[in-house]
């Protein structure tokens, strides 16, 4: 990278990436008690008034986790106007000139200055710490992002603190290609109809998983079964969730199944995809469910328990993954 596009970096160290907003809802019962019977958290100072009195404090109080959930934005809010854009989206597209397309989260710390209470109105304001420099990893060349963010209730009071770190990383397979100077504005995404701009991301394989993109190279379907009871399981792991056994081998999939659910994908845009995509999870006639891509249907089209049949997406030389389309009269 040039000493001009280091500089970029550097001088978001420091930066807001976004202002302090405050979360579409206060701090309110129906929600906390829908995550503490979703976490399965029986802890009755958060459901019981006289539980909570019982331990000094005034009532109910709010799970300590859940501070950030009380900032997150709805799809409505996710799917900003034309024309919203922040430090945050600028920050991106500088990473994304310089090759780093691809994330992953790699820790959080989270500092409690103290409970929230119904009633309590959390916004959350974030700033750039550091961009560490290049550094080689696992998942190949990349950047460790540093931010903190500050939670702050309706009269500015910091309750809690998070620095979040992620990895913007290029993939291993894309580190011989060249990398674009600094644009003015990053790749944008295909369009419908067109190629994509880059290479899909790459799978992060280990000795669990490895055996099955190898597979699907070959336009095959496995599905891990445990070898002492015979309990068929994906995605694959390293022992059964039934009897513990690690001994394991596989069975190939017919093809067929049916759509258990599924989700029309717009955002975030990436250049390796076209939009919209469906995101479905299909559920195999062998009984196992994976996520997968449904090709050869309109998004309005898809219906849940529609057949489908398995097919192929060779995204390049060194990825073919499973895909699958509506059951056709010449597929019975």
């Amino acid at each position: 990278m040039n000493e001009e596009y280091e500089e970029q970096l550097r001088a978001f160290v420091g930066r807001e990436l976004k202002p302090l907003a405050p979360g579409q809802d206060p701090v309110n019962r129906p929600m906390i008690r829908h995550w503490a019977e979703a976490m399965g958290d029986d802890n009755p100072v958060y459901v019981d008034d006289e539980a909570a009195r019982a331990t000094g404090r005034a009532g109910v109080v709010a799970p300590a986790s859940m501070v950030q959930a009380w900032t997150m934005r709805g799809y409505a809010a996710t799917t900003a106007p034309p024309g919203a854009y922040s430090g945050f989206d600028e920050l991106v597209e500088l990473l994304h000139a310089g090759g780093y397309t691809s994330v992953v989260a790699t820790d959080s710390e989270l500092e409690f200055l103290r409970e929230l209470e119904p009633g309590d109105h959390v916004g959350v304001q974030e700033v750039v710490e550091s961009i560490s420099p290049e550094k080689r990893t696992g998942l190949g060349v990349g950047r460790f992002v540093t931010t903190v963010k500050t939670y702050r209730d309706q009269d500015g009071q910091p309750v809690a603190t998070q620095r979040w770190r992620t990895l913007r990383f290029r993939t291993a397979q894309s580190q011989s290609q060249p990398q674009p100077e600094r644009e003015a504005v990053a790749e944008p995404a295909a369009a419908p109809g067109r190629e994509p701009a880059a290479l899909r991301p790459r799978p992060a394989l280990n000795r669990d998983n490895a055996f099955w993109f190898e597979a699907a190279k070959q336009h095959r379907l496995l599905i891990q079964r445990c070898s002492s009871c015979a309990t068929l399981r994906h995605p694959p792991g390293p022992c059964c969730p039934r009897c513990n056994s690690p001994d394991r081998d596989t069975v190939e999939a017919s093809g067929r199944g049916h759509v258990y659910s599924f989700t029309v994908n717009h955002h975030p845009r990436h250049p390796a995809f076209t939009f919209p995509m469906v995101v479905a999870v299909v559920e195999l006639a062998e009984g196992t469910r994976l996520i997968t891509n449904l090709a050869g249907i309109a998004p309005e089209d898809v219906a849940i328990d529609m057949p489908v049949v398995l097919d192929w997406l060779d995204a390049d030389p060194d990825l073919s993954l499973p895909v699958f389309r509506p059951v056709a009269t010449e597929d019975h």
